[in-house]
C-alpha cells in the first residue's frame, strides 16, 4: 500500500512540475505513465489479493 502511494505522490509532483515549468512538457508526460502504471499495478493486486486457496486437511 506504501509504494501505491508514493507512486501516486510522484506522479503528482511530476504532473505540477511539467505543467508549472515552461518546457518541461515531458514530465508531465511521465507523471501521467507513472499514474497509469500504478493504477494498473493496484488493480493487478486488488485482483490477485482476493482469491484465497482453502487448504484441504
Amino acid at each position: 500500500m506504501s509504494l501505491f502511494l508514493f507512486l501516486i505522490l510522484v506522479a503528482v509532483v511530476l504532473g505540477i512540475v511539467g505543467f508549472a515549468a515552461h518546457g518541461l512538457f515531458y514530465l508531465l508526460v511521465i507523471g501521467v505513465v507513472v499514474l497509469l502504471a500504478d493504477l494498473v499495478y493496484a488493480g493487478v493486486r486488488l485482483r490477485r489479493g482476493g482469491r484465497r486457496q482453502r487448504i484441504a486437511r
